[in-house]
């Protein structure tokens, strides 16, 4: 049964068209060949995905910045926390010192523990890394608990690892897979999203990725047109089923040589991604951007007592900005738009109504 539910959805999920192939152009800027945060070079996603029958629907989703030892070649990052009811672990110390030491992972809220001890052995078992004495793991999450039996706790440190290991560039899987599996966002099932944006090269030509784990509400908007009011599902409507509490996990990766005071301030710039989908960061809701640079030359390496990084001018990074807005909401239209309808241990959450969705962008 377990197999069959997996291989309905992922049949599901082919059937799925990701918001810019419906017509839905978000922004001026051109995205990347996969529109995806693996655009931005070295960068991979991993999943693992758990379904099982309607009592369990969560999982793990992994990013790494590189292909190398990261503890060792530890990349610049920045934090913005929109809203902090969440549970972000490792954050005093990014934001303290300004750099990444581990893969991103995300997962729902009571498995981070689990998640920071996985990272600890990952961190351990790579070479060079055999006497290391301190790990800040970088653990988000969002809360799984109406579709997923979130207090089963059934995320194990494999699972965590196995996303580590099956992390890929190229194409993203998005929807009710990884972290996302058992999300809900503005009323309708969430989960994993990505997209990204390439300036030009008179703007230096610098790739910015987005990928997001949906989970919050507020009243929905796609490309200007007030969806969730016009479908009668918003925050507010229905006050007896507030639909507006969550959380949401937003990772913006970028190949300019940025410092973590610019990317502190880039990531500051997916918040209103999220507010141009309506999204209104409510007082339940964990709101998080996490930032960070692959480029070469703001890499932070081992055996120099002196940083001798090249750091772009606090005068260009306005082009920045606007491609993480644009990627930040076409991720999380992304995650709505690839998710499938689901049932879980509390009830069963739709996906969203694409069809009359696409019957109103149509008439702007």
């Amino acid at each position: 049964m377990k197999i069959l539910f997996v291989l309905m959805l992922a049949s599901l999920s082919l059937q799925a068209q990701r918001a810019r192939e419906m017509g839905i152009k978000i922004g001026v800027l051109t995205p990347g060949k996969q529109n995806a945060i693996t655009d931005v070079k070295g960068v991979k996603v991993g999943h693992t995905t758990l379904h099982e029958g309607d009592r369990i629907h969560t999982g793990v989703t992994a990013i790494l910045p590189h292909e190398d030892n990261i503890f060792q070649n530890k990349v610049p990052a920045g934090i913005y926390i929109g809203n902090g009811f969440g549970k972000l672990t490792g954050i005093s110390q990014v934001k303290e010192l300004g750099n990444l030491e581990t893969p991103i992972i995300l997962t729902n809220t009571m498995s981070v523990p689990t998640a920071a001890d996985a990272l600890i052995d990952y961190t351990l078992s790579q070479k060079g890394n055999e006497r290391v004495k301190s790990v800040n793991f970088l653990v988000g999450e969002t809360n799984d608990g109406y579709l997923n039996d979130i207090s089963a706790r059934v995320i194990t440190k494999q699972h965590v690892l196995d996303a580590i290991k099956n992390a890929k560039s190229g194409p993203v899987e998005e929807g009710n897979v990884g972290a996302g599996s058992g999300t809900v966002c503005f009323g309708w099932k969430g989960g994993i999203g990505t997209s990204s944006r390439v300036l030009p090269e008179k703007s230096g030509g610098y790739t910015v990725g987005v990928l997001v784990q949906s989970n919050y509400g507020g009243v929905l908007e796609i490309n200007g047109v007030p969806v969730g009011k016009n479908l009668g599902k918003h925050f507010l409507h229905d006050q007896l089923n507030d639909p507006a509490d969550g959380s949401c996990m937003m990772i913006v990766a970028t190949d300019a040589p940025l410092s973590s005071r610019n990317l502190e301030r880039l990531a500051k710039r997916a918040m209103l991604g999220l507010a141009k989908t309506g999204g209104i960061a409510s007082n339940g809701s964990g709101d998080y951007v996490i930032a960070f640079s692959t480029a070469e030359e703001v890499r932070i390496k081992p055996g120099s007592k002196y940083y001798t990084s090249t750091e772009l001018h606090n005068d260009d990074t306005s082009p920045l900005f606007l491609a993480t807005i644009e990627a930040t909401e076409e991720a999380l239209l992304n995650s709505l738009f690839m998710a499938q309808t689901l049932k879980g241990v509390s009830g069963t959450v739709e996906a969203l109504p694409i069809d009359e969705v696409r019957k109103m962008i149509s008439k702007k």
